[in-house]
């Protein structure tokens, strides 16, 4: 599993800078604010989103990408549960693996394993299959929001 101590994170900093969200490192086995999961799972309350060091980044990437999916009133109030509907989850898991190619060293099979290792569940069987084969309702969503653009490549705004 790719955890937060194993990228560059000023780049994983600076990529969700260009959003408008900053990442917080907490220390070791503290409570990660905002998140869902609990454990070592990343957090989001606003425009923060929480870490540690042995936060899986899948997940890191996972809640931004709801940060940036939503629209500025639903971030204003965010506070753990980031809610949405269907098309806005799948939105959100293609989005995550779409930022995962903006940061150095990061590959994107790695991410889809470690995303299947902790149960994503697709149509397809894995995450690497539904993204390739699967993800034309998630990327005609992230398109018409102005997310990514025809290529599939972030654009670096939000909703």
């Amino acid at each position: 599993m790719l955890r937060v101590n194993g990228v560059d994170r000023v780049a994983l900093a600076i990529l969700l800078e260009r959003y408008g969200l900053d990442l917080r490192l907490v220390a070791p086995e503290e409570v990660i604010p905002g998140s869902y999961w609990g454990e070592s799972e990343a957090g989001v309350i606003g425009a923060r989103v929480y870490a540690r060091l042995d936060t899986p980044l899948h997940s890191v990437l996972h809640e931004a990408a709801h940060a940036i999916c939503m629209t500025p009133e639903r971030r204003a109030g965010l506070d753990t549960d980031a809610g949405g509907d269907h098309q806005e989850e799948t939105a959100v898991c293609y989005l995550q693996l779409a930022l995962a190619d903006a940061l150095p060293g990061v590959d994107r099979a790695r991410l889809c394993a470690d995303m299947d290792d902790w149960g994503y569940s697709f149509r397809l069987g894995s995450t690497a299959a539904w993204f390739e084969r699967d993800a034309d309702e998630a990327r005609v969503w992230l398109q018409a929001h102005g997310l990514i653009d025809s290529q599939g490549r972030v654009t670096y705004v939000s909703r």
